[in-house]
């Protein structure tokens, strides 16, 4: 077995250095006066992530899922309406999750591969006034696409219906603005282009989110994953006691941040981006097709078919075994046909790239 995986599937990232090192410092009690701190500075460092100034801006204690199914439970009431992009699987869990809620869901499709008009999100929205939330994904993990958001933020502004953005592969690998784009809530996760291990889940909501909340008829559904439970707990002074949160998880959160902010949040977009390209003009040279149109293809999250005749489940395996590195399969649509290569966070180098493509090429030979 190899000792060492090169991670380069659709998450886990590769983390930064920074981030593994912080898991070995001293475990701290869930309202230690220091964990408490350390939390305030992941707040400051996610607002400028997030390109945001809102205060209500924490890590959920879970992966991404558990920042969807917080803004989900703390927005959403029974028999309310949601409009759901849906363009991937990761649209289709937005919906079901919605469902669970006992939401009302409006579907707003495209097919698997392809971008969400923002111009059919917001007919939906007129077509709905009385809509509570329209949730987008803004990087579809299942496909490489990329959904535009400004548009419906700007049009959401002037309605009563909440913007809310899945931000799980979109956060720290490509452009994302909270504030200017009016995103009224966003959740994201630690282990993909923030460059630190599963664990948390970021998670930012703006005035009108926090109101919302704030004027429910009913409790949040959920006591765990209350976003105003969790705001008392990890922002109010005093805290108020709410679960046992990972000091070591936000230890290593922290680290990952304040090395990205280090570099730069632009930088790192750009060095997302540069690197994204760089795979995406090799793999048709290996006889791989890019799933995604040019102008919508994430480069952070490369979604790919196979030259024709192999199976990518045993290349997949083998590309594992031998030589020690991780793709993901296709999902959904793409299920054995696909696969879906992350060049995010600590692993978006140039290395990656000749890494895997030489590996793949000696595979293939």
């Amino acid at each position: 077995m190899h000792e060492d995986r090169l991670l380069l599937g659709p998450g886990p990232s590769e983390p930064y250095p920074e981030a593994m090192e912080a898991l070995t410092r001293p475990v701290l009690g869930h309202l230690d006066p220091e964990y408490l701190a350390v939390i305030r500075e992941i707040r400051e460092r996610l607002q400028q992530v997030f390109r945001t100034t809102n205060e209500l801006t924490l890590p959920v204690s879970g992966t991404g899922s558990s920042g969807m199914e917080a803004c989900f439970a703390s927005l959403l009431e029974v028999g309310d309406t949601i409009i759901v992009g849906v363009n991937g699987y990761f649209g289709e869990r937005l919906c079901e999750v919605a469902r669970r809620g006992g939401a009302e869901v409006v579907r707003v499709e495209a097919p698997w591969g392809t971008p969400i008009d923002p111009a059919d999100l917001v007919a939906a929205q007129q077509a709905n006034p009385h809509a509570a939330v329209l949730a987008v994904v803004a990087a579809e993990t299942s496909t490489g696409v990329r959904n535009d958001i400004a548009p419906i933020g700007e049009a959401l502004s002037q309605t009563d219906t909440l913007l809310l953005v899945d931000a799980v592969t979109a956060l720290g690998g490509t452009q994302l603005e909270i504030d200017a784009w009016k995103v009224d809530a966003s959740y994201s996760a630690s282990q993909k282009c923030l460059g630190a291990p599963p664990g948390l889940a970021p998670v930012t909501m703006g005035p009108r989110a926090v109101a919302r909340m704030k004027a429910r008829k009913t409790p949040v559904r959920s006591f765990y994953l209350d976003l105003g439970l969790l705001h008392e707990y990890f922002l109010a002074s005093p805290p108020t006691y709410h679960h046992t949160a990972s000091s070591t998880l936000a230890y290593s959160l922290n680290a990952g941040l304040g090395r990205l902010l280090e570099e730069g949040v632009e930088q790192v977009w750009a060095r997302h981006e540069r690197i994204g390209r760089m795979l995406q003009s090799a793999l048709p040279e290996l006889g791989f097709g890019l799933i995604a149109p040019d102008s919508h293809r994430l480069p952070q999250l490369t979604a790919t078919t196979l030259p024709d005749g192999l199976d990518e489940g045993s290349l997949r395996k083998r590309l594992l075994g031998e030589y020690g590195i991780e793709v993901g399969g296709g999902l959904g649509a793409f299920a054995g046909r696909a696969w879906r290569i992350g060049m995010m966070g600590h692993a978006a180098t140039e290395r990656s790239v000749v890494t895997l493509t030489g590996a793949v090429r000696e595979l293939l030979a």
